[in-house]
């Protein structure tokens, strides 16, 4: 993802109304601070929700929706990544090619550890307590110890990393959207396992993923959703979407998979079974609104807005 200002024209369906599909902007966050935006976590067990906004990363309340604090004096913020066992939580700083660490109760931050070059996506590994921080610019992926913060080693990737995943058992996955390739870096040993071209997705640059189904969905530049078996890194399937596509998330309760564009839309694709999808009706959004995240346990999407000169939380609801 790359971090920019966009300006967003609202489209009509969303305007606080309902949608074809059902779903329907609940209510319009304010967010505090100027510039643009990128990547957006949410701790579902903390209830917390953090959005990275260019200098700073902005924290609500999941519930009540409160802004309750701030995590300011960054460079550049893209990633977020939580270690909740270790009571810290991690941010890139693409500007300064170091990743800020915060304290997770008091959002202070604690210290910076020097990675690669323009570090961008983020992701904690629960298997090897491990976090690894993609390097845009550096081609790699530096990994970094929870329990000291030490950086114990470098992965070489062979192109520009884009969005990642760590699915809880020693693998992380990751797009190279220059390269139309996705990585499985084996977390423990620190080498890249599988290498997997995802042809007719081109430029994948977001991702979610089905551990049930050991599915992974890839919003690609081509305008296409592609399902990939995680195991064998085939393409099983690929649907049509819009362009820009930038985050993708996977509702484990409604068995849906999402992805945003910066067109100004949200795609959503029932799983009927592990390769077979039925498309929804596409959720109107605002044009260059291309990240997202999702609450698993309200079933909500968040996405950033700017709405003249001011960027607000969009939260669209079933």
């Amino acid at each position: 993802m790359k971090s920019g200002v966009v300006l967003a024209t609202i489209l009509g369906l969303l305007s606080l109304g309902a949608s074809p599909s059902g779903y329907q902007v609940s209510k319009k966050v304010p967010l505090p601070g100027a510039g643009g935006w990128d990547y957006l976590t949410v701790d579902e067990n903390a209830r917390r929700i953090y959005v990275s906004h260019a200098t700073q990363v902005v924290v609500l309340d999941a519930d009540s929706l409160e802004v309750v604090g701030t995590i300011p004096g960054l460079a550049g913020v893209h990633g977020i990544a939580l270690a909740p066992e270790f009571g810290r939580g991690y941010i890139t700083s693409g500007q300064t090619d170091s990743v800020a660490v915060f304290d997770l109760k008091s959002l202070k931050k604690t210290e910076e550890v020097k990675v690669g070059k323009k570090p961008d996506a983020i992701v904690y590994d629960s298997a090897t307590k491990q976090v690894f921080a993609m390097n845009g610019d550096g081609e790699s992926s530096t990994a970094i110890s929870a329990a000291d913060n030490r950086v114990v080693g470098t992965v070489a990737l062979g192109g520009g990393p884009e969005f990642t995943i760590a699915d809880g058992k020693g693998n992380v996955f990751v797009n190279l959207e220059d390269k139309s390739e996705l990585l499985r870096i084996d977390a423990k040993a620190l080498q890249v396992k599988n290498r997997w071209p995802v042809a007719p997705c081109e430029a994948p640059s977001s991702m979610a993923f089905d551990d049930a189904n050991s599915r992974l969905f890839l919003g690609c530049r081509s305008k296409v959703m592609a399902v990939v078996d995680s195991n064998s890194g085939k393409v099983v399937a690929t649907f049509p979407i819009g362009d820009k596509a930038d985050a993708s998330v996977f509702d484990r309760a409604g068995k849906i998979a999402f992805t945003s564009t910066g067109d100004g839309h949200i795609y959503g694709f029932h799983q009927d079974s592990a390769d077979s999808y039925t498309p929804l009706p596409v959720i109107n959004t605002a044009t260059g609104s291309k990240t997202m995240t999702m609450d698993q346990k309200t079933r909500a999407l968040y996405v950033p807005v700017r709405e003249k000169d001011a960027i607000s939380l969009w939260v669209i609801q079933p």
